[in-house]
């Protein structure tokens, strides 16, 4: 019996080195191409700087907002300032069932500036999620262009342009979306982690997938898309908790592109403390497990073979995730602690070692073509392997236990707001726009 438990350990040890080899390799490939994109964009920007005029559409830039008092404010000093066409561009926030004093908020402003505008959501239909909310803002609007942000956002002036330019530059994309970047990123070791992964995740899954297979998903915010392309897909499924991923394949499958840029900035808070991080990162994975449920029987009818492989690695990434780290680091502990000894041939110890160095390096390449490859970044990234990465395996076997155990329904939950004391410093340690 002994026998067969560390030879089933040993096999199980050996696939989950080949999971983890087979992400970073991968994820290698994908950094390098994601530099050659950052590369690239710099002269699409040089290009759009030097456009003196284009056809400017008419934008609604759509703010879901729900007890959002502490952020709104620096939200809309924000969007005013960016730097599009007053007549062209309307800034409506969705006041969908707020306690607080969002409305208020709101309200003032619309009366300082004209292209800021307040819908409330009808008493009884607030509070129903992120998707319910843009559907209803998306009717009160006959705008070309529809641009989404949260309300803790505070898109850089040029943000709204460059998106909008290559909109307009491109037929053949029906969004398009940009780079956002953690504003509290110093105010705890977390969002430090969360700074670093948000980068990482942008300049390897968004800007290497575009480089090589002309493939990116919407975001939450920071985004622009075609209304008769929404119109067209009946709007945001109302049952998706992450209606970004779910929409992002419904464009694809409608024939259009989705294109990232990284010239494009918002700046966005992240969660300052780990049980506000653990139930949006939950909410993201559950948000997972429904795209995975509602498009897996379509992959096969995908015209983009490309798209069906990463939409396919995408949806399983979490799944996969939980069962290299998960099993690689029991092995490793029931070793380190002599209660099972497998006797593997192979240096199989060392390839594991091997793969986590290349995770820094790749994580580190990404910090350096973003200026920010510091020695207290180097040490940031190792510190995160073991620590918050290792976070995920909670949350995700939380979500699976919530969704295929429990079956507990699925719901929207905001993410906690935090008051931030110095936003000049904040933006500052934002990082300088690429």
């Amino acid at each position: 019996m002994y026998d067969f438990f560390t030879t089933l350990l040993g096999g199980l040890f050996v696939l989950s080195v080949i999971f983890i080899w087979f992400m970073i390799a991968y994820q290698l490939v994908l950094t390098i191409a994601g530099f050659f994109h950052n590369w690239s964009s710099a002269k699409e920007k040089r290009v759009i700087d030097s456009m003196t005029h284009f056809e400017s559409p008419r934008v609604c830039i759509l703010i879901p907002a729900h007890n959002e008092e502490t952020v709104i404010q620096r939200t809309l000093d924000a969007m005013i300032k960016l730097e599009y066409p007053a007549d062209r561009l309307e800034i409506l926030v969705i006041n969908d069932g707020s306690s607080d004093r969002t409305g208020e908020i709101v309200e003032a402003m619309s009366k300082r500036d004209r292209r800021v505008r307040c819908y409330n959501v009808p008493k009884g239909e607030g509070g129903k999620g992120k998707s319910r909310a843009l559907n209803l803002g998306l009717k009160q609007t006959d705008a070309e262009v529809i641009a989404v942000y949260d309300a803790d956002n505070q898109p850089l002036p040029d943000a709204l342009k460059y998106l909008v330019a290559e909109l307009l530059l491109h037929p053949d994309l029906g969004a398009v979306l940009g780079n956002f970047r953690t504003i509290n990123k110093d105010r705890t070791w977390l969002t430090r982690f969360v700074s670093i992964e948000t980068m990482s995740f942008q300049a390897i899954l968004q800007a290497g997938r575009w480089a090589m297979f002309k493939v990116a998903t919407l975001p939450g915010t920071n985004f622009v898309i075609w209304k008769h392309l929404v119109d067209d897909l009946n709007g945001w499924d109302e049952d998706a908790i992450t209606e970004d991923s779910e929409l992002s394949i419904r464009v694809y499958m409608k024939g259009y592109k989705i294109k990232y840029i990284p010239f494009a900035v918002t700046l966005e808070q992240e969660p300052e403390t780990l049980p506000v991080w653990a139930k949006q990162r939950t909410r993201w994975v559950r948000g997972n497990n429904y795209v995975v449920t509602k498009f897996l029987k379509e992959i096969t009818q995908f015209q983009n073979k490309f798209l069906a492989f990463e939409v396919l690695y995408l949806l399983s990434l979490y799944y996969v995730f939980l069962f290299a780290i998960g099993v690689s680091d029991l092995i490793f502990i029931l070793s380190v602690t002599h209660l099972v000894a497998i006797p593997l041939p192979g240096p199989y110890t060392t390839v594991w070692v091997l793969a986590i160095v290349l995770f820094i390096l790749e994580i580190i390449l990404v910090l350096s073509y973003e200026g920010m490859d510091t020695p207290r970044n180097f040490f940031l990234v190792f510190l995160m392997y073991f620590t918050y990465c290792q976070f995920w395996i909670y949350v995700v076997g939380r979500a699976i236990y919530l969704d295929y155990i429990k079956r507990e329904k699925r719901t929207w939950a905001k993410t906690v707001r935090f008051q931030l004391e110095d936003s000049t410093k904040d933006q500052g340690a934002a990082g300088d726009k690429k």
